[in-house]
């Protein structure tokens, strides 16, 4: 026989109607009958028996709570690990800029006694291009005529001389260093006064050529612009001797000059405006 949908559905209303009765009968009576009644009693008995599967249940799924925990933790640990990597790479990168103005400062200050210390009226200037081939010895800076930089001027270092401008635009000058092969000062031994011609090469070496063969010159030796020319004013540093030799057959010794000025790495320098102003001669007497 077959059912209908709505014999289904009422069917189905009836045991539900049931069941409500049944459950507001149970709870009324429930919470009527005391402590020691059937229906606590029976609760109690169900707890008892239901306690170890629960109890099962509980450890079962404790690996993975904490698993879950873990987890949890672990993408907490990993998010403070990129923010803590993060600002060590800041802090990385400050201590880079505040060592790199540090060394700046120490070079200016050096710089600047060097200047005061001689009473010279100088241009400071950067070094923004290097030599572009091993051949060639010329530095870029960032001084020009608006600035009073005009071409023949002396360019030093803290350490002594460095070079001679050549070339000038109104924000920029070429500097030949001293090294370069097309240049020659005017040089003189610091402690004999033997006089010569300080002299770039290709190599980068300097030599102190045309001394004469008469003069005295030893290793260590100071060696000094001599002023003859003009191109340079007397007493600046060029270097000291590293070798000297002579043989029956020269005409010169052949003396090599290790200049004061760490020339390949330059990054600031001083052009002379006006020549250092030399002491007045004072003579003695009553």
């Amino acid at each position: 026989m077959r059912i209908s949908q709505r014999e289904k559905t009422g069917g189905d209303g009836w045991v539900l109607a049931l069941l409500l009765v049944v459950a507001f009968i149970l709870i009324t009576i429930y919470f009527r009958e005391g402590s020691g009644g059937p229906l606590h009693t029976t609760r109690r008995a169900a707890q008892a028996v239901l306690a170890p599967v629960g109890q099962a249940g509980h450890v079962a799924a404790s690996p993975f709570r904490s698993a879950g925990a873990w987890i949890g933790d672990l993408t907490v640990s990993r998010s403070e690990l990129e923010t803590l990597r993060e600002q060590n790479q800041e802090m990385r990168r400050r201590l880079v800029a505040l060592e790199e103005a540090r060394q700046e400062n120490e070079r200016l200050r050096e710089l600047v006694g060097f200047v005061e210390a001689r009473e010279l009226e100088a241009v400071g200037a950067r070094v923004i291009g290097r030599p572009m081939t091993l051949w060639e010895g010329v530095i870029t800076i960032d001084r020009g005529t608006a600035e009073g930089v005009d071409v023949g001027m002396p360019v030093l270092a803290a350490q002594g001389l460095i070079g001679q401008i050549v070339e000038v635009t109104q924000h920029t000058s070429r500097v030949r260093l001293i090294t370069d092969q097309r240049s020659g000062v005017a040089a003189m031994v610091q402690s004999t006064r033997a006089e010569g011609i300080a002299s770039g090469s290709v190599d980068g070496q300097i030599t102190l050529d045309f001394v004469s063969r008469e003069s005295t010159v030893t290793v260590g030796d100071v060696v000094l612009t001599s002023g003859m020319g003009g191109a340079y004013p007397k007493g600046l540093l060029i270097g000291e001797v590293a070798e000297m030799q002579i043989d029956d057959a020269d005409l010169f010794p052949y003396i090599r000059v290790r200049p004061s000025a760490a020339l390949a790495g330059l990054e600031e320098v001083v052009v002379l405006i006006r020549p250092p102003v030399e002491p007045e001669a004072t003579g003695g007497g009553e």
